[in-house]
């Protein structure tokens, strides 16, 4: 049975805790148990069962750690969970329209948040022991944790119809980061679902990657699409990818809660100026050492150069712009099937089909890799719309 004294205790700690969490950068802290997922693992083994991860195969790997946190670490017995704020200073969605222009996901724009709040999740961790004397653990976005279920069971928000985090004080905008412990602390209340019959989220999305409320597949996001996903984008998506090369922000900026948020105040994850609007011309005449050194210290160094300049000749030939054809003729000559497969689908969107033949011609004949091959056999084929203008 807990004493008066051991409560107190408890909730005098809790409070300690909170104020230096808050002191390190963390704008939001809540404590739940192990035992807080409820129906949140059973959901997560249905979203695996059914291929929804697509080709992250890390979700799939041990799912049994992410449905109970006892798994992961038997020894826990309280998790607190704290968030950062990220919010932007304008609205995600106005870049859209810039089409020479490219749309990079809020989160990436700024140094990666993994490193900033590992570092403060340690230091944090570091002071409960010396208080306590307990075991403790950090995790950020890189081990079997199911953070967004834990964060709303440790009162910090609710996961939307779009399956992310909100918080009626910060919006769409929180970075999660946790500490496992082996520590008896109070918990919070969770927080109860808000959304009511609200569905922008799903409405906005390009791809329609939600089946229903409250699901995911990830297979149809951009930000997968985009990010994890490692070969050429399937045909069916890339002109509903717009002029987004990292990431999709489309469901959380349109969420109604987002009139609450508030600029986020940590400087290393404002948006640097570079990162805001970057010209896709420019970005698309990236060599590795240039790559590396504009990404050195965002999320976007992780897809590395192939990927990213896929992201980018997917985004060029939906600008409508035929001056930046040449930027895609160029990366013909790439030493990458997957950068080459892209720019033969970017022309083929930009030069009027005579041209587009005759530059096929020359250039299909003398291509080795068979995905490519493949890329201008599709592009050569005409679509039943162009099969008709052609027949007059």
């Amino acid at each position: 049975m807990t004493t008066t004294s051991a409560l107190d205790s408890g909730t005098k700690l809790k409070f300690a805790l909170a104020t230096q969490a808050r002191a390190l950068g963390f704008d939001a802290v809540g404590v739940t148990g192990p035992d807080a997922l409820g129906e949140a693992g059973p959901r997560f083994h249905d979203f695996i069962a059914a291929g929804g991860h697509g080709d992250m195969d890390w979700l799939a790997a041990n799912p049994e750690r992410r449905a109970d946190p006892r798994v992961l670490w038997s020894d826990v017995r309280s998790i607190i969970m704290l968030g950062v704020n990220y919010g932007p200073d304008d609205n995600p969605l106005n870049i859209l329209a810039q089409r020479d222009r490219a749309a990079i996901s809020v989160y990436a724009q700024g140094d990666d948040y993994h490193d900033l709040i590992k570092k403060r999740l340690k230091t944090l961790a570091r002071w409960l022991h010396a208080e306590t004397g307990h075991d403790v653990k950090v995790f950020v976005d890189t081990a079997a944790v199911m953070e967004k279920p834990l964060a709303s069971a440790a009162g910090l928000g609710w996961q939307g119809k779009h399956t992310n985090m909100v918080s009626r004080a910060f919006g769409s905008w929180l970075f999660l980061g946790a500490i496992y412990t082996t520590l008896e602390l109070p918990h919070d209340e969770p927080e109860i679902d808000h959304c009511g019959t609200c569905r922008a989220c799903q409405d906005i999305c390009p791809t329609a990657a939600f089946p229903a409320p409250y699901r995911l597949d990830a297979r149809r996001c951009i930000s997968y699409l985009t990010i994890e996903n490692k070969g050429p984008i399937p045909h069916e998506f890339r002109k509903n990818i717009g002029n987004r090369i990292y990431g999709c922000d489309d469901c959380l900026a349109v969420c109604p809660w987002n009139k609450f948020a508030q600029a986020g105040r940590e400087i290393k994850l404002a948006a640097r100026d570079e990162l805001r609007a970057p010209d896709l011309a420019e970005l698309a005449r990236l060599d590795d050492a240039a790559f590396r050194a504009l990404f050195a210290k965002s999320p976007v160094k992780r897809i590395h150069r192939e990927r990213f300049l896929r992201n980018v000749l997917i985004a060029i030939g939906n600008s409508g712009d035929a001056a930046l054809a040449a930027e895609a003729e160029r990366l013909l000559g790439d030493p990458s099937p997957l950068v080459r497969g892209a720019a033969v689908w970017t022309l083929s969107q930009l030069l009027p089909r005579e041209e587009f033949e005759f530059l096929a011609a020359d250039k299909a004949a003398t291509e080795s890799d068979a995905s490519v091959q493949e890329e201008w056999r599709m592009a050569r084929t005409p679509t039943p719309a162009q099969s008709a203008q052609e027949r007059g």
